[in-house]
């Protein structure tokens, strides 16, 4: 476990938590924290490479001994959550190791980067799968768990934590399959809190920025040479986890259908699409004035953000 995890806070107490993803990178430092904070923790992971090929049991395995050796309770789960059986599985994990379930962590992933002209039908279908289908089917059974909790009159405080990213809020070259994944992660995480608030559950997504697997080559360089010069490693994902725990407790209650941008000690709130400059002629426009109206309207509009969320 993190060593700043070793003393927890508590703040997780009785609660149970899924986290996919979670045989390694960030989502083994997610589990590990929600742990430490009192947490029980279902560790998903396929265990499959970075592209989504292969699997192994050994991943996930391995967190749960870690976990169980620090004095926690986990357990660990297999299953495929891109499918809607297995998103249906691991919730059903959760309710049969643990009794309930509070919290679903969305983290697992994979990259199948490449230029738009260049992509394959089944490097799109395989990242939209993983990334937005799994997200979408342990929230769906999940949801359904509660919803049906509340019916029933029974005290329900759940929490979905999504995993957004910069590439689908901002925009990233190379990463059209990825970034529409984890734009549309954004868009079903508000959603999904609009139509979830009724049974006390919470929807929040986070847009991490830190050195996993799945980071470039090139990227990986250039951070560990930084970490090394200021003796912060601010992309370590372990700084992530922190802010995924506060959003899995009961304090959270009252934080629902936000995007975190979240990396080192930084912890920004992402701000949505909202309407900019605008003309109305009151009339149907004709195609030739749209010429000059266009090209006005952009120019009044604040610009795109860049990767990092940053207005020029």
């Amino acid at each position: 476990m993190p060593e700043a995890a070793l003393n927890g806070s508590g703040i997780c107490a009785g609660r149970v938590a899924i986290v996919t993803g979670a045989g390694g990178g960030m989502g083994r430092a997610h589990a590990l924290t929600l742990a430490s904070a009192g947490a029980r923790v279902v560790v998903n992971d396929l265990g499959a490479s970075v592209d989504g090929s292969g699997g192994s049991a050994s991943a996930a395995d391995q967190v749960v001994e870690e976990i169980r050796a620090a004095g926690g309770e986990a357990v660990a789960n297999y299953d495929d959550i891109s499918s809607w059986q297995g998103g249906q599985n691991v919730v059903a994990c959760a309710l049969d190791s643990f009794g309930d379930l509070h919290s679903v962590v969305n983290n697992a992933g994979i990259l199948r980067d490449r230029m738009l002209a260049n992509m394959s039908m089944e490097e799109w279908d395989a990242v939209i799968r993983v990334h937005l289908t799994g997200t979408f089917t342990t929230s769906r059974h999940a949801a359904a768990y509660w919803r049906d909790q509340a019916k029933a009159g029974n005290p329900v405080d759940g929490r979905i934590i999504n995993t957004s990213s910069a590439s689908g809020l901002y925009g990233n070259v190379g990463q059209s399959n990825y970034g529409a994944a984890k734009a549309a992660i954004a868009s079903l995480t508000i959603i999904s809190s609009l139509e979830l608030a009724r049974y006390g559950v919470t929807v929040n997504a986070i847009a991490p920025y830190a050195l996993t697997r799945m980071t470039s080559e090139a990227s990986r360089a250039r951070i560990e040479a930084e970490a090394k010069a200021t003796g912060f490693d601010k992309y370590d994902p372990a700084n992530v986890s922190p802010l995924v725990t506060w959003l899995s407790s009961a304090g959270s209650r009252d934080i629902t259908g936000r995007v975190f941008n979240v990396s080192g000690g930084s912890i920004s709130v992402a701000e949505s699409w909202c309407a900019g400059p605008e003309v109305d002629k009151g009339a149907r426009w004709e195609v030739e004035e749209l010429g000059d109206v266009i090209p006005d309207l952009v120019q009044r509009a604040a610009p795109n953000a860049d990767i990092f969320g940053n207005r020029p």
